[in-house]
């Protein structure tokens, strides 16, 4: 469709980074003046996409975009990576730890059984850090500040949920933390903080509009009886569009 774009977002980058930027390669070909004034190029999007998260975007340009509520409602597919062990402000690695604990070796059959349990519909707190309103504020905007956040309680539908691979890894919290393989011969130096045994799940989630997979990140790992946050996120499919189909953004 000429007045809709699809668009691998990349990490790093908000949704509005990528608008801003696809105005920018578009309007010179889209401006066009109207009673002899230049009027900018209509360009806007069918639902976000967190900075640490890629994938699809269906974009919408010009006409284009009085048909992007109709891509709001439709289902999605993720694929997403949970670490277990950690509870984080954002729930994503962008926040703070605010519980973590060691994670012992997870049977696999059990972690499936666990997956299987959630298809249907969850009623589950959005995440504090969301764009959500609560008397007219983005929720995200009274937690950056320190305000304790009154989250609503939302249906979430998840219509399938398959894992697609399960690794024990080990982590530390020191001036960047992160996941890391232990290499042969590693050893903890001066000022590292104590090596800490966690495991990642990679799960593919199709889930229907308006659910949050930090939410259900969260979930999983209260099920399996862990502390647990997003740590990598793709959204591969929207309804009958496909990553396969997007462009790359040019950045």
């Amino acid at each position: 469709m000429e007045d809709i774009i699809l668009i691998d977002k990349p990490k790093g980058i908000t949704s509005f980074d990528v608008i801003r930027r696809l105005r920018k390669q578009l309007e010179p070909t889209l401006n066009h003046a109207v009673r002899g004034r230049a009027r900018r190029a209509k360009v806007g999007h069918a639902g976000t996409l967190d900075p640490l998260a890629s994938g699809l975007m269906i974009i919408g340009v010009g006409p284009g975009t009085k048909k992007l509520n109709e891509y709001l409602k439709l289902p999605k597919t993720y694929e997403a990576e949970i670490l277990i062990g950690e509870k984080r402000t954002t729930g994503d690695l962008e926040g703070e730890i605010v519980e973590e604990c060691e994670v012992s070796e997870l049977d696999e059959e059990n972690v499936k059984k666990v997956l299987k349990e959630m298809i249907g519909e969850l009623q589950l707190p959005v995440p504090a850090y969301s764009a959500i309103k609560r008397d007219g504020v983005p929720l995200y905007k009274r937690a950056r500040k320190g305000e304790a956040v009154d989250v609503p309680i939302k249906p979430m539908l998840i219509r399938d949920a398959k894992l697609l691979s399960l690794q024990s890894v080990t982590c530390h919290s020191g001036p960047r933390p992160g996941i890391q393989d232990n290499p042969p011969g590693f050893r903890i130096k001066s000022g590292m903080t104590e090596i800490k045994k966690r495991a990642v799940a990679r799960v593919v989630f199709d889930v229907g509009s308006g659910t949050y997979i930090r939410s259900l990140a969260e979930e999983f790992g209260k099920r399996l009886g862990y502390p647990a946050t997003l740590q990598n996120l793709r959204r591969t499919k929207i309804g009958e569009f496909t990553i396969e189909d997007a462009e790359k953004l040019e950045v």
